[in-house]
């Protein structure tokens, strides 16, 4: 009896584990203007997301420099341009840019930076983006993401 429960609780310990929501995500960005991934699903059961940024190219910030940015997809393009006139020191962003959801730093070729958001802050039946902010780099570095 005692060796059923000890069993019975042990299963559903780690069912639990395995089943948990992952609540952040690496995403690696290179020199030829590429993200890893082209849509991000985020479980509407995490508190908080974080993404991890990783540069896996060479070359530094002010040539190919990379960030990670969220928002509304309305307001990607729109959040891009206002942000090219904002410089590398400025991640490329207008200064408190109330559009913007969240963002990492703009790191060059074998830097990383990470941002964490709350998650209760998006709507599932909102439309977001994920882009690069680097003047130009939004056409080929964007991607979904989707609270489910």
């Amino acid at each position: 009896m005692i060796r059923t429960l000890i069993s019975a609780s042990l299963i559903t310990l780690f069912s639990g584990q395995l089943l948990a929501a992952e609540c952040s995500l690496k995403v690696e960005s290179t020199d030829q203007m590429t993200f890893n991934y082209s849509s991000i699903i985020v479980d509407k059961s995490c508190k908080i997301f974080t993404v991890e940024l990783q540069h896996t190219g060479k070359l530094p910030k002010n040539i190919m420099g990379h960030n990670w940015v969220l928002s509304k997809e309305a307001d990607a393009r729109a959040i891009a341009t206002d942000g090219m006139s904002a410089g590398v020191e400025r991640e490329y962003l207008k200064d408190g840019d109330m559009r913007v959801i969240a963002h990492t730093k703009i790191i060059g070729g074998g830097e990383r930076d990470s941002v964490t958001f709350v998650v209760s802050k998006l709507n599932v039946s909102d439309k977001y983006l994920f882009f690069c902010s680097f003047p130009g780099h939004i056409s080929m570095m964007k991607g979904t993401l989707t609270l489910k």
